[in-house]
């Protein structure tokens, strides 16, 4: 695991450094050596980790849709 930030934009400029390093060491050294397999493994954890957290952000707003949903529901009934 990496030590980082929950800061949306930080780990946008880890996942693009972590990418071009991957890259460059893909051109330079093969796409199959270890250091490129490496670079592309931490790059899907820094990939998965920002997913996750962007679910979890997310979440609040799903949760404010439904119960607004549920309101939209009842509110007609309530003026009848």
């Amino acid at each position: 695991m990496y030590e980082h930030s929950n800061n949306h934009d930080e780990m946008i400029k880890e996942i693009k450094v972590k990418r071009e390093l991957m890259i460059n060491s893909a051109y330079t050294q093969g796409f199959t050596s270890e250091m490129t397999i490496k670079y592309s493994q931490e790059l899907d954890e820094l990939i998965n980790e920002y997913q996750k957290v962007m679910d979890q952000t997310s979440r609040p707003n799903e949760e404010i849709k439904f119960a607004f949903k549920q309101m939209i529901m009842i509110w007609p009934k309530v003026l009848v």
